[in-house]
């Protein structure tokens, strides 16, 4: 797994994982600019690269990245919300999702659906 690499793709809002350059997996997130939060909404790795731990990998590091950032994380993505209760020291930095948080996400998702 040494062509494997994970990186943040803002444009596309969304942590990728890669496989050399083809993307494999994903962390789907929305920004809320103005209250500093980052709600993670949905998170999928390829069903080939299932089980070699890549989804933690991947959760790992948009975490990390996110509270470096200095933004809090909503878990709207039950994977992100399991993947926070095994991993505690996150706790200072989540955020309990909120009817709000998932009207952004809605909109979010319908303004940038294809026309």
């Amino acid at each position: 797994m040494t062509t494997i690499t994970i990186r943040n793709n803002p444009e596309r809002s969304r942590f990728e994982v890669l496989d050399a350059d083809t993307v494999i997996g994903q962390a789907a997130y929305v920004d809320d600019v103005g209250a500093a939060q980052r709600i993670f909404y949905h998170t999928v790795i390829d069903e080939e690269y299932g089980g070699r731990g890549l989804a933690g990998m991947l959760a790992a590091q948009a975490l990390d990245e996110t509270v470096a950032a200095g933004l809090m994380i909503v878990p709207v993505c039950p994977y992100i919300k399991k993947y926070l209760g095994r991993h505690p020291g996150y706790a200072a930095n989540v955020l309990a999702r909120t009817p709000a948080h998932l009207e952004l996400v809605r909109a979010s998702l319908a303004h940038n659906a294809p026309q």
